[in-house]
């Protein structure tokens, strides 16, 4: 991966972050955020 490449990924989710926090106060971030925890338990469980 590009250094340019990396910089737009990074300017995307910045992005992404910012409007889910404006706009529906975090919300979104709060739901993939427990999403990924439960998948860490799941996983945890299995090994």
């Amino acid at each position: 991966m590009t250094n340019r490449i990396a910089a737009i990924l990074l300017l995307i989710i910045a992005a992404a972050l910012g409007l889910d926090i404006l706009l529906q106060d975090g919300a979104g971030t709060l739901f993939l955020a427990r999403k990924l925890f439960g998948l860490i338990e799941y996983l945890a469980f299995w090994r």
